[in-house]
């Protein structure tokens, strides 16, 4: 399988892409790595999700590749099936209602963070603005250093779901994929794309980055969907 990105970067980047870390986590997958068994139908739906364990830093995690974006070359399509194909720039971006709301980070590699505050545009006034056409269903997100992730576009216009530009009152640094990331609570974090460009609407799934590389379609923390089955 190659280890590169499934979109190509379209701006400068720092580093480069780290097949090993790749090939460790396809490793994860295969070894069901983090797995207890335990899901929501098994235990009560704690606030942590089974085995997650809590941390209060904010760990940084990549490809290896960090794209040289920012609010001045930044740049958003949101496209595929919508009626209304949108392309906004920062001060586009700026100009519409901003949103604020606290969720729990749960990372796929077993860590959740508690209690992070975001401010952004919510994922619900964008696609009011789009106009998703009856067909679409599914969602895929791309990200300037060639990242790309899948949801359903269910998942995507759930409450509290943003293309996030702060997180505890500041704006969202580069490495935690500022100026702007997708943040969708109620999936493992690996969905909450970083340094989001585009949003595409699809009438059918396209797998993504990790999920063509043995990790879950859905990504539901609380009934452990790390992997593939």
């Amino acid at each position: 399988m190659a280890d590169t990105p499934d979109d190509a970067p379209d701006l400068e980047q720092d580093g480069a892409i780290r097949p090993k870390l790749i090939a460790t986590k396809e490793q994860w997958a295969r070894d069901g790595r983090g797995l207890t068994g335990a899901s929501s139908e098994t235990t009560p739906r704690d606030r942590l999700p089974p085995g997650q364990r809590l941390v209060e830093d904010w760990p940084v995690l990549d490809l290896g590749i960090t794209p040289k974006v920012s609010a001045d070359n930044w740049s958003l399509a949101v496209d595929g099936l919508v009626e209304q194909p949108l392309s906004w720039r920062w001060a586009d971006l700026q100009a519409q209602p901003q949103t604020t709301a606290q969720s729990d980070i749960h990372c796929v590699t077993t860590w959740s963070r508690y209690d992070n505050q975001w401010r952004g545009v919510s994922a619900r006034d964008l696609l009011a603005l789009a106009r998703p056409r009856p067909e679409a269903r599914f969602v895929v997100f791309h990200s300037f250093d060639g990242y790309t992730t899948n949801v359903a576009l269910a998942d995507f216009a759930e409450d509290g779901v943003l293309l996030a530009t702060h997180w505890q009152g500041q704006p969202i640094s580069l490495d935690h994929g500022g100026p702007v990331r997708i943040v969708l609570p109620k999936l493992y974090f690996w969905k909450s794309a970083k340094w989001v460009k585009r949003v595409e609407l699809l009438a059918d799934d396209h797998p993504g980055f990790w999920e063509v590389r043995g990790y879950h379609n859905h990504a539901d923390p609380w009934t452990e969907e790390r992997y593939s089955d």
